[in-house]
């Protein structure tokens, strides 16, 4: 089967590769330029992506897209994340939860469409966290966002930013059963297991 990614982040596909590996699926990149809905909720955004992808193409598309949440802030930034970075940047988003609760959330959301779906499937992923009292640690490659200078994963007290590469790639091992890309991996194995 060939999956189509719309998308223009490579980084992407490569996630979902290496989950559906064991499976004969072939990717192809499809870098259109998908009109961005206004709304705070990913599953909305991927939803509006994925049927407009469909439409262009009418072939197994998948999109994606993410957001952080703050559930002391209502949720805040929600899918507005690099909104909120230009604007209040990180100390205006350590300013808002002083004196709150520091739980925080990274949340992604796949969708899929193809011949054999009325309506996108979506998988939604999470990796839950705190937000720590000040920006530590240096930005590396491999981080998606400033955030890594913030976030500071479930059960660690130092920021993704702290961590060495190393540290990093094992912890993405053991948190990758969580994402959006294994949960479509499964169920792909579930629905596509002779294609």
């Amino acid at each position: 089967m060939t999956l189509y990614y719309a998308t223009t982040n490579k980084g992407k596909i490569a996630s979902l590769q290496r989950h559906l590996a064991p499976h004969a699926v072939t990717f192809e990149q499809v870098p259109i330029d998908i009109p961005e809905p206004r709304s705070d909720d990913v599953q909305q955004i991927v939803r509006e992506k994925v049927i407009y992808a469909y439409a262009m193409l009418r072939k197994p598309v998948v999109a994606l897209d993410a957001g952080f949440y703050i559930p002391s802030l209502n949720g805040f930034p929600r899918a507005f994340v690099n909104f909120a970075l230009d604007t209040v940047g990180l100390d205006g988003i350590l300013k808002l939860v002083e004196g709150k609760d520091r739980a925080c959330e990274f949340r992604e959301c796949l969708a899929y469409m193809g011949d054999s779906t009325q309506e996108p499937v979506y998988f939604v992923g999470k990796v839950h966290g705190t937000i720590a009292q000040q920006p530590r640690g240096t930005l590396q490659p491999h981080h998606w966002s400033k955030l890594a200078t913030i976030f500071q994963p479930q059960g660690s007290d130092r920021t993704l930013a702290e961590w060495s590469f190393d540290e990093y790639k094992a912890w993405r091992l053991t948190s990758e059963e969580s994402s959006s890309s294994h949960l479509f991996a499964v169920w792909y194995a579930q629905n596509f297991k002779n294609s």
